[in-house]
Protein backbone atom coordinates (compact mmCIF):
# COMPACT_ATOMS: atom_id res chain seq x y z
CA UNK A 1 0.00 0.00 0.00
CA UNK A 2 1.26 3.52 -0.73
CA UNK A 3 1.88 6.14 1.94
CA UNK A 4 -1.11 8.53 2.08
CA UNK A 5 1.31 11.49 1.98
CA UNK A 6 3.21 10.61 -1.16
CA UNK A 7 2.95 8.31 -4.17
CA UNK A 8 6.03 6.84 -5.86
CA UNK A 9 5.22 6.73 -9.57
CA UNK A 10 7.03 4.93 -12.40
CA UNK A 11 6.08 5.82 -15.97
CA UNK A 12 6.86 3.92 -19.13
CA UNK A 13 5.74 1.43 -21.74
CA UNK A 14 7.83 -1.30 -20.04
CA UNK A 15 7.78 -3.72 -22.98
CA UNK A 16 9.14 -7.03 -21.77
CA UNK A 17 9.24 -5.83 -18.15
CA UNK A 18 12.95 -6.67 -18.25
CA UNK A 19 15.48 -6.42 -15.42
CA UNK A 20 15.97 -2.68 -15.97
CA UNK A 21 12.23 -2.08 -15.79
CA UNK A 22 11.93 -4.21 -12.67
CA UNK A 23 14.58 -2.14 -10.90
CA UNK A 24 12.51 0.99 -11.58
CA UNK A 25 9.21 -0.65 -10.61
CA UNK A 26 10.58 -2.34 -7.47
CA UNK A 27 9.84 0.50 -5.03
CA UNK A 28 7.00 2.17 -6.95
CA UNK A 29 3.44 2.35 -5.65
CA UNK A 30 1.93 3.20 -9.04
CA UNK A 31 2.98 2.36 -12.59
CA UNK A 32 1.63 4.53 -15.39
CA UNK A 33 1.81 2.68 -18.69
CA UNK A 34 0.11 2.75 -22.07
CA UNK A 35 -2.35 0.52 -23.88
CA UNK A 36 -0.33 0.74 -27.12
CA UNK A 37 3.20 1.78 -27.99
CA UNK A 38 3.58 5.61 -28.02
CA UNK A 39 5.31 5.44 -31.39
CA UNK A 40 1.97 4.52 -32.95
CA UNK A 41 1.18 8.22 -32.50
CA UNK A 42 4.54 10.01 -32.58
CA UNK A 43 6.39 7.86 -35.15
CA UNK A 44 4.05 5.28 -36.73
CA UNK A 45 6.62 4.20 -39.33
CA UNK A 46 8.98 2.97 -36.61
CA UNK A 47 6.68 1.10 -34.21
CA UNK A 48 8.68 -1.90 -32.92
CA UNK A 49 7.23 -5.41 -32.58
CA UNK A 50 6.11 -6.11 -29.02
CA UNK A 51 7.84 -8.50 -26.65
CA UNK A 52 4.68 -8.96 -24.57
CA UNK A 53 0.97 -8.59 -25.38
CA UNK A 54 -0.69 -5.84 -23.31
CA UNK A 55 -2.46 -7.98 -20.69
CA UNK A 56 0.68 -10.01 -20.03
CA UNK A 57 2.71 -6.79 -19.72
CA UNK A 58 0.24 -5.37 -17.18
CA UNK A 59 0.34 -8.63 -15.21
CA UNK A 60 4.13 -8.63 -15.04
CA UNK A 61 4.21 -5.00 -13.97
CA UNK A 62 1.97 -5.91 -11.06
CA UNK A 63 4.17 -8.91 -10.26
CA UNK A 64 7.14 -6.54 -10.03
CA UNK A 65 5.58 -5.27 -6.79
CA UNK A 66 3.46 -2.33 -7.94
CA UNK A 67 0.18 -1.81 -6.08
CA UNK A 68 -1.64 -0.03 -8.92
CA UNK A 69 -1.25 -0.04 -12.71
CA UNK A 70 -2.76 2.98 -14.46
CA UNK A 71 -3.25 2.16 -18.16
CA UNK A 72 -3.45 5.27 -20.35
CA UNK A 73 -4.45 5.59 -23.97
CA UNK A 74 -1.54 7.36 -25.62
CA UNK A 75 -3.34 9.50 -28.18
CA UNK A 76 -2.51 12.78 -29.93
CA UNK A 77 -3.87 14.81 -27.03
CA UNK A 78 -1.70 12.95 -24.54
CA UNK A 79 1.35 13.21 -26.83
CA UNK A 80 0.91 16.99 -27.08
CA UNK A 81 1.01 17.59 -23.29
CA UNK A 82 3.62 20.12 -22.22
CA UNK A 83 5.85 18.89 -19.36
CA UNK A 84 3.95 20.88 -16.73
CA UNK A 85 0.64 19.45 -17.96
CA UNK A 86 2.11 15.97 -17.77
CA UNK A 87 3.12 16.54 -14.16
CA UNK A 88 -0.41 17.74 -13.42
CA UNK A 89 -1.63 14.45 -14.88
CA UNK A 90 0.72 12.51 -12.56
CA UNK A 91 -0.59 14.54 -9.63
CA UNK A 92 -4.14 13.51 -10.53
CA UNK A 93 -3.04 9.85 -10.66
CA UNK A 94 -1.42 10.19 -7.25
CA UNK A 95 -4.58 11.75 -5.83
CA UNK A 96 -6.78 9.02 -7.28
CA UNK A 97 -4.61 6.16 -6.11
CA UNK A 98 -3.11 7.37 -2.85
CA UNK A 99 -5.36 10.15 -1.53
CA UNK A 100 -2.59 12.71 -2.07
CA UNK A 101 -1.48 14.91 -4.95
CA UNK A 102 2.12 14.71 -3.76
CA UNK A 103 4.26 12.28 -5.72
CA UNK A 104 7.78 11.16 -6.44
CA UNK A 105 8.99 9.81 -9.77
CA UNK A 106 11.16 6.76 -10.35
CA UNK A 107 12.80 6.61 -13.76
CA UNK A 108 15.81 5.49 -15.76
CA UNK A 109 18.63 7.85 -16.82
CA UNK A 110 17.22 8.37 -20.33
CA UNK A 111 13.53 8.79 -19.43
CA UNK A 112 11.78 11.70 -21.17
CA UNK A 113 8.26 13.10 -20.82
CA UNK A 114 6.03 15.80 -22.24
CA UNK A 115 5.63 17.02 -25.81
CA UNK A 116 8.63 16.07 -27.93
CA UNK A 117 10.31 14.52 -24.89
CA UNK A 118 11.10 17.99 -23.57
CA UNK A 119 11.20 16.93 -19.90
CA UNK A 120 13.58 14.71 -17.98
CA UNK A 121 14.88 14.07 -14.47
CA UNK A 122 16.67 17.42 -14.30
CA UNK A 123 13.48 19.32 -15.13
CA UNK A 124 11.59 17.38 -12.46
CA UNK A 125 14.08 18.53 -9.83
CA UNK A 126 13.89 22.12 -11.07
CA UNK A 127 10.10 21.98 -10.70
CA UNK A 128 10.40 20.71 -7.14
CA UNK A 129 9.44 17.11 -7.83
CA UNK A 130 11.48 14.49 -6.04
CA UNK A 131 12.99 12.05 -8.54
CA UNK A 132 14.95 8.85 -8.12
CA UNK A 133 17.04 7.98 -11.18
CA UNK A 134 17.61 4.23 -11.20
CA UNK A 135 20.87 3.20 -12.95
CA UNK A 136 20.63 1.05 -16.06
CA UNK A 137 20.65 -2.69 -15.52
CA UNK A 138 23.44 -4.24 -17.57
CA UNK A 139 24.14 -7.51 -19.35
CA UNK A 140 27.71 -8.25 -20.42
CA UNK A 141 28.70 -4.67 -19.71
CA UNK A 142 26.00 -3.02 -21.84
CA UNK A 143 22.64 -1.46 -21.04
CA UNK A 144 19.63 -3.77 -21.07
CA UNK A 145 16.88 -2.38 -23.27
CA UNK A 146 13.75 -3.63 -24.98
CA UNK A 147 15.42 -2.93 -28.34
CA UNK A 148 18.41 -5.09 -27.43
CA UNK A 149 16.12 -7.92 -26.29
CA UNK A 150 14.12 -7.78 -29.52
CA UNK A 151 17.36 -8.08 -31.49
CA UNK A 152 18.35 -11.15 -29.46
CA UNK A 153 14.97 -12.80 -30.04
CA UNK A 154 14.93 -12.04 -33.77
CA UNK A 155 18.43 -13.56 -34.00
CA UNK A 156 17.41 -16.74 -32.12
CA UNK A 157 19.62 -15.99 -29.12
CA UNK A 158 16.98 -17.13 -26.65
CA UNK A 159 19.26 -17.69 -23.64
CA UNK A 160 20.61 -14.16 -24.05
CA UNK A 161 17.10 -12.71 -24.20
CA UNK A 162 16.15 -14.67 -21.06
CA UNK A 163 19.14 -13.28 -19.15
CA UNK A 164 17.99 -9.72 -19.87
CA UNK A 165 14.29 -10.39 -19.32
CA UNK A 166 14.89 -12.27 -16.07
CA UNK A 167 12.76 -15.13 -17.43
CA UNK A 168 12.33 -17.10 -20.64
CA UNK A 169 10.75 -15.37 -23.61
CA UNK A 170 7.21 -16.68 -24.08
CA UNK A 171 4.75 -16.78 -26.94
CA UNK A 172 0.94 -16.75 -26.96
CA UNK A 173 -1.26 -18.24 -29.64
CA UNK A 174 -4.39 -20.15 -30.55
CA UNK A 175 -4.57 -23.90 -31.08
CA UNK A 176 -5.99 -25.07 -34.39
CA UNK A 177 -6.55 -28.42 -36.05
CA UNK A 178 -3.63 -29.50 -38.24
CA UNK A 179 -3.32 -31.91 -41.13
CA UNK A 180 -2.04 -34.93 -39.21
CA UNK A 181 1.37 -34.86 -40.90
CA UNK A 182 3.27 -34.96 -37.60
CA UNK A 183 1.25 -37.91 -36.32
CA UNK A 184 1.91 -39.81 -39.56
CA UNK A 185 5.64 -39.41 -38.87
CA UNK A 186 5.27 -40.66 -35.31
CA UNK A 187 5.58 -37.19 -33.78
CA UNK A 188 2.07 -35.77 -33.18
CA UNK A 189 1.95 -32.02 -32.71
CA UNK A 190 -0.23 -29.32 -31.26
CA UNK A 191 -0.48 -26.57 -33.86
CA UNK A 192 -0.49 -22.95 -32.74
CA UNK A 193 -1.06 -19.71 -34.65
CA UNK A 194 0.94 -16.87 -33.07
CA UNK A 195 -1.11 -14.19 -31.33
CA UNK A 196 -2.34 -11.47 -33.66
CA UNK A 197 -3.33 -8.07 -32.26
CA UNK A 198 -4.96 -5.12 -34.06
CA UNK A 199 -2.30 -2.56 -35.07
CA UNK A 200 0.36 -4.45 -33.09
CA UNK A 201 3.07 -6.88 -34.19
CA UNK A 202 4.66 -9.39 -31.85
CA UNK A 203 8.39 -10.05 -31.99
CA UNK A 204 9.22 -13.59 -33.15
CA UNK A 205 12.41 -15.64 -33.41
CA UNK A 206 13.61 -16.88 -36.82
CA UNK A 207 12.09 -19.96 -38.40
CA UNK A 208 13.54 -23.05 -36.85
CA UNK A 209 13.37 -25.76 -34.21
CA UNK A 210 13.32 -24.84 -30.51
CA UNK A 211 13.31 -26.40 -27.07
CA UNK A 212 10.17 -25.13 -25.30
CA UNK A 213 8.10 -25.71 -22.18
CA UNK A 214 4.33 -25.58 -21.89
CA UNK A 215 3.13 -25.33 -18.28
CA UNK A 216 6.32 -27.08 -17.20
CA UNK A 217 6.02 -29.83 -19.85
CA UNK A 218 9.15 -30.26 -21.99
CA UNK A 219 8.52 -30.10 -25.72
CA UNK A 220 10.12 -29.47 -29.10
CA UNK A 221 8.63 -26.93 -31.50
CA UNK A 222 9.11 -26.09 -35.14
CA UNK A 223 8.33 -22.51 -36.11
CA UNK A 224 7.77 -21.95 -39.79
CA UNK A 225 5.95 -23.25 -42.83
CA UNK A 226 6.95 -26.96 -42.89
CA UNK A 227 8.72 -26.68 -46.29
CA UNK A 228 9.33 -30.44 -46.63
CA UNK A 229 5.60 -30.88 -47.31
CA UNK A 230 5.57 -28.44 -50.22
CA UNK A 231 2.02 -27.41 -51.09
CA UNK A 232 0.78 -29.30 -48.01
CA UNK A 233 2.83 -27.02 -45.77
CA UNK A 234 1.66 -23.79 -44.15
CA UNK A 235 1.10 -20.48 -45.91
CA UNK A 236 2.06 -18.56 -42.77
CA UNK A 237 4.39 -19.17 -39.83
CA UNK A 238 2.99 -21.75 -37.41
CA UNK A 239 4.26 -23.31 -34.19
CA UNK A 240 4.11 -27.13 -34.27
CA UNK A 241 4.70 -28.42 -30.73
CA UNK A 242 5.56 -32.05 -29.98
CA UNK A 243 5.53 -33.07 -26.32
CA UNK A 244 8.41 -35.40 -25.46
CA UNK A 245 6.41 -37.38 -22.91
CA UNK A 246 3.21 -37.64 -24.95
CA UNK A 247 0.26 -35.25 -24.80
CA UNK A 248 0.25 -33.35 -21.48
CA UNK A 249 -2.56 -32.93 -19.00
CA UNK A 250 -3.56 -29.58 -20.48
CA UNK A 251 -6.66 -28.26 -22.27
CA UNK A 252 -5.61 -28.53 -25.91
CA UNK A 253 -8.94 -28.02 -27.63
CA UNK A 254 -9.14 -26.29 -30.98
CA UNK A 255 -9.59 -22.55 -30.49
CA UNK A 256 -8.17 -22.52 -26.96
CA UNK A 257 -5.35 -20.13 -26.06
CA UNK A 258 -1.90 -21.37 -25.11
CA UNK A 259 1.27 -19.72 -23.85
CA UNK A 260 4.67 -21.39 -23.88
CA UNK A 261 8.28 -20.49 -23.11
CA UNK A 262 11.08 -20.75 -25.66
CA UNK A 263 14.28 -22.00 -24.07
CA UNK A 264 16.77 -22.62 -26.84
CA UNK A 265 17.28 -22.48 -30.60
CA UNK A 266 18.20 -25.93 -31.94
CA UNK A 267 18.54 -25.47 -35.72
CA UNK A 268 17.07 -23.54 -38.66
CA UNK A 269 14.00 -24.82 -40.46
CA UNK A 270 14.82 -26.46 -43.79
CA UNK A 271 13.29 -28.70 -46.44
CA UNK A 272 14.33 -32.37 -46.35
CA UNK A 273 14.66 -34.61 -49.38
CA UNK A 274 12.27 -37.23 -47.97
CA UNK A 275 9.88 -37.86 -45.09
CA UNK A 276 12.25 -40.54 -43.76
CA UNK A 277 15.04 -37.97 -43.59
CA UNK A 278 12.71 -35.57 -41.78
CA UNK A 279 11.63 -38.30 -39.35
CA UNK A 280 15.28 -39.10 -38.50
CA UNK A 281 16.06 -35.42 -37.97
CA UNK A 282 13.10 -34.93 -35.63
CA UNK A 283 14.25 -37.93 -33.59
CA UNK A 284 17.74 -36.41 -33.41
CA UNK A 285 16.27 -33.02 -32.36
CA UNK A 286 14.30 -34.71 -29.57
CA UNK A 287 17.47 -36.46 -28.38
CA UNK A 288 19.32 -33.13 -28.43
CA UNK A 289 16.70 -31.52 -26.20
CA UNK A 290 16.75 -34.44 -23.78
CA UNK A 291 20.52 -34.20 -23.22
Amino acid sequence: MCDSRVSRIAVGFFDGVHLGHRAILKDADVAVTFSAHPRQIVAPASVPPLILPPEERFRRIREAGVDFVEVVEFDEKFASMEPVQFLEFLSSVASKRCSSKTFEVRCGPDWRFGKGGAGGAEMLSELGVKVTVVPFAEYKGEKISSTRIRTSIESGRMEEAAEMLGCEFSVSGEIFRGKGEGASLGFPTVNVRPLSLPLMRMVMPPRGVYAVTVSGEKAIANFGVAPTFGARGWTENVWEIHFLSGLPRLPLDEGSKIRFSILKFIRPERAFSSLDELRCQIAADCKEINK
